[in-house]
C-alpha cells in the first residue's frame, strides 16, 4: 500500500516565505528596497532565477514591487489598505477622533507592556537611537523633524512587541493620524510647560521598556496618550475660537 509522503517545500516557495516573514516583522519596511539580486541571492544561497520566482510570488500578492531601473522595493500595502480609507473618513467625521485615540490608548499601552517584557538588546539599542534623536529635535524648532522622530520613537517600541499585528496597525495608525499629531505638537512647542510634560512622558516609556517594567511600560504609554487626548481637545478649542472670531470680524 502507497503511503503519501509529505510535500517537499520548493525552493522559492522557502525564501519567498523568509522575505514575507521579514516584512511581517518589520524588518524590511515600506519603501526599503530589496539588496542587488546578486547580493541577496548570495545572502540567501540560492540561485538568481530562484530569488526572481521568490520575488514574483510576492509580488502577485501585492508586498513588491518591481520598478524599472529602480530594483525591487516593498509596497505599503500592509498599512494602505488600513489607513487609505480611515484617512478619508477622519476627514469627513472630526468625531472619529476621539475613537482613533481610544484606539490608540489601548493598542499603545499594549505595545509598551510588550515591548518591556520582549525586547532584545537589538530592540533596545534602536529604541535607545529613537528616543536620543526625538530629545534632539525637540530641543530646536523644525517642526518637521519633531514629527519624524516622535513617530519613530514610538514606532520602534510597537516593533519591540515582537508581535506583528501591532507593529504594522501603529504604523497604520499613524499614517492616518499624521495631520493631527503635526497640529498637536504645533500646538504645544508653543507652550513650554507641556512641552516638558510631553518630553517626560516619552522619558517615562523609555525608561520603563529599559527596565522591563511591563506594568510602568503600559501605564505611562496610556497616560502619554491621555495628555495628547486633552491636548488636542484643547486645541480644537482654540481653533474655532480663532475661526470664529474671525467669522465676528469679517
Amino acid at each position: 500500500m502507497n503511503q503519501s509522503r509529505p510535500a517537499v517545500a520548493r525552493i522559492a516557495d522557502v525564501v519567498a516565505r523568509d522575505l514575507e516573514q521579514r516584512i511581517l516583522e518589520g524588518s524590511l519596511k515600506a519603501g526599503d528596497r530589496l539588496p542587488a539580486e546578486r547580493n541577496l541571492a548570495l545572502e540567501l544561497n540560492v540561485s538568481r532565477p530562484t530569488l526572481r520566482e521568490a520575488i514574483q510570488k510576492l509580488a502577485s500578492k501585492g508586498l513588491l514591487e518591481t520598478r524599472h531601473g529602480g530594483g525591487t522595493v516593498v509596497t505599503d500595502r500592509l498599512q494602505a489598505t488600513f489607513s487609505d480609507p480611515w484617512k478619508d473618513m477622519l476627514q469627513a467625521h472630526p468625531l472619529l477622533q476621539s475613537d482613533m485615540l481610544e484606539f490608540r490608548h489601548m493598542l499603545e499601552g499594549e505595545a509598551a507592556m510588550l515591548a518591556a517584557e520582549r525586547a532584545t538588546d537589538v530592540d533596545l539599542e534602536r529604541i535607545d537611537t529613537a528616543y536620543a534623536a526625538m530629545e534632539l529635535a525637540y530641543d530646536g524648532d523644525d517642526m518637521s523633524a519633531c514629527i519624524d522622530t516622535d513617530v519613530a520613537f514610538h514606532q520602534a517600541i510597537a516593533d519591540a512587541s515582537h508581535n506583528a499585528l501591532i507593529g504594522h496597525l501603529v504604523a497604520s495608525l499613524m499614517q492616518v493620524i499624521h495631520g493631527h499629531v503635526s497640529d498637536n505638537l504645533a500646538h504645544l512647542h508653543a507652550l513650554p510647560r507641556q512641552w516638558e510634560q510631553l518630553r517626560a512622558q516619552h522619558r517615562a516609556i523609555w525608561e520603563s521598556v529599559r527596565r522591563h517594567a511591563s506594568e510602568d511600560a503600559m501605564r505611562t504609554a496610556r497616560e502619554h496618550i491621555n495628555f495628547v487626548r486633552q491636548s488636542m481637545e484643547e486645541s480644537a478649542k482654540i481653533e474655532d475660537r480663532r475661526n470664529s472670531a474671525l467669522r465676528r470680524r469679517s
